[in-house]
């Protein structure tokens, strides 16, 4: 019969508990992240939007890649469009309302990965005080489990929204109800 003493036992539980990397915690460098939204005009061509202003944090654990808490805030008062007047219209009360709803955020929770680098986060996406589910297809410039400490990763992301399930269905004759959006989240370790 074996005989092993309770220090040894201790030593061998705090060995495997420090083989499982803490998670580890991000901020959105606003500098080298962007959003757009794209959606059909008039049937034949398209009208594209940009977030330029950004913020939010991100947890990764390498032990459970399925594990994410991914919180982006976007600041629609500072969207941008091709000319002021469609600026101006998005900004509106009959699309994203500013004024009233300031802010667009995705929170993520639960991720998927296929490769390591490649896959999907699901989460509630808020737009003009609507929230509703969402998955985004996401890809890593590095996979999050081989990045090396201290060093910033870039998650790119892609989601189709039906744009009527958050309140904006003026201009359905010339405007189409899909909106295509582009995430870039440069994500830098948090100190």
């Amino acid at each position: 019969m074996w005989s092993i003493s309770k220090p040894c036992l201790f030593l061998a539980a705090l060995a495997l508990g420090a083989a499982a990397p803490a998670p580890t915690r991000y901020v959105v460098d606003s500098a080298g992240s962007s959003v757009s939204a794209k959606v059909a005009f008039l049937g034949v061509g398209s009208k594209t939007a940009g977030f330029p202003e950004m913020s939010g944090t991100a947890r990764l654990s390498p032990a459970d890649p399925k594990q994410i808490d991914l919180d982006v805030s976007i600041n629609a008062r500072t969207l941008t469009a091709s000319d002021k007047l469609t600026a101006e219209r998005l900004k509106g009360e009959k699309f994203f309302w500013v004024e009233k709803y300031p802010t667009v955020r995705f929170k993520g929770s639960r991720m998927t990965l296929g490769d390591g680098r490649n896959g999907t986060v699901d989460g509630m996406l808020t737009a003009r005080g609507v929230s509703k589910p969402v998955t985004l297809s996401i890809a890593f410039d590095t996979p999050p489990a081989s990045a090396s400490a201290g060093e910033p990763i870039t998650l790119t992301g892609q989601t189709t929204i039906n744009r009527y399930d958050f309140g904006m269905k003026s201009y359905s004759l010339i405007v189409g109800k899909k909106v295509t959006i582009q995430l870039k989240a440069r994500l830098r370790p948090k100190g």
